[in-house]
């Protein structure tokens, strides 16, 4: 709703666009592979048909003929980017040292050598800088970047959580795709990168999901099934297993659906009190800030 994907899309295709250029002229000091070229286009619809394509069609001036494809603007290593930059010149930096292909021999081409990242980094300018906006509460929030964390560290950006530390008491950031994938990520990139050592961890749970992992399916979540629940602790205790190995204070926040049942939360906050794990349960879309005072308290 800012206009940053759009930014991101465009100077992703920028780059793409430059390299087919670049092809097309046989660029005598670029000694870039046509059937090795790494960087697709991207747009922000999932359209499936697009994944797979032929560009360079035409006629000998359209181009070099070659396999390429589109991605979704959320799996762009431009968001990435734009997400782990601390500064405009980190951000040059870092679209400078994009892989976009091989050369015959199979040596590394980046995206320095493409001559446009200078035009890339004033493209992504105003997207760069994090976006301020409230919750229904009137709870400041920050809303920067969005990678995927199947493809790169599903967090947002550091600029934003840097400036949530320096304008708060307290400042709580996302990591996405649970925390085997995102919340591992977090640390072992964003943290890493950053400089960042967050004081303790909030493992967000759900009684339909652990339901599930208990193995019913999606369309009986809404029954009332105890046993489903403790089988699914399981995979809660993994997630548990895996938050410990950073050492840092963990606490369960279970977000409440209107078809959980009091008898399904006592399972698993005795789960976690056999754990000596701090549990709370969180009735924020219904409740708003005053459903998460609980969880707030004990975090």
């Amino acid at each position: 709703f800012t206009g940053d994907f759009h930014a991101i899309t465009a100077a992703h295709n920028l780059l793409a666009a430059a390299i087919d250029n670049r092809l097309h002229f046989r660029d005598l000091y670029l000694n870039l592979d046509p059937t090795k070229v790494a960087w697709k286009r991207v747009l922000d619809v999932n359209d499936r048909a697009l994944r797979h394509i032929v560009v360079g069609l035409g006629g000998s001036s359209q181009g070099v003929p070659r396999e390429s494809g589109f991605d979704i603007t959320a799996a762009s290593e431009v968001v990435a980017i734009l997400c782990l930059a601390s500064s405009p010149a980190d951000l040059r930096s870092r679209l400078d040292r994009i892989l976009v292909g091989y050369s015959p021999k199979g040596e590394p081409v980046l995206a320095s050598e493409i001559g446009v990242t200078g035009s890339l980094a004033a493209i992504l300018n105003e997207a760069l800088l994090p976006n301020l906006v409230q919750t229904t509460d009137s709870t400041p929030a920050f809303v920067h970047g969005g990678p995927f964390a199947n493809i790169a560290h599903g967090c947002n950006s550091v600029l934003a959580t840097r400036m949530a530390l320096a304008m708060s008491d307290y400042a709580v950031t996302e990591a996405g795709f649970a925390f085997d994938l995102g919340g591992e990520k977090f640390f072992d990139l964003k943290c890493r990168s950053a400089g960042l050592n967050p004081a303790a961890i909030v493992l967000v749970a759900t009684i339909r999901a652990l339901k599930m992992h208990g193995g019913v399916e999606l369309s009986r979540t809404k029954e009332p099934d105890p046993g489903a629940v403790e089988r699914g602790l399981e995979n809660l205790a993994a997630h548990l297993d895996s938050a410990a190995h950073f050492n840092k204070p963990t606490v369960v926040a279970i977000n409440r659906f209107t078809s959980d049942t009091l008898d399904e939360f006592k399972i698993v906050h005795d789960y976690c009190a056999s754990r000596g794990i701090p549990c709370a349960t969180a009735d924020v879309f219904s409740a708003g800030a005053q459903g998460a005072i609980d969880l707030a308290e004990k975090v």
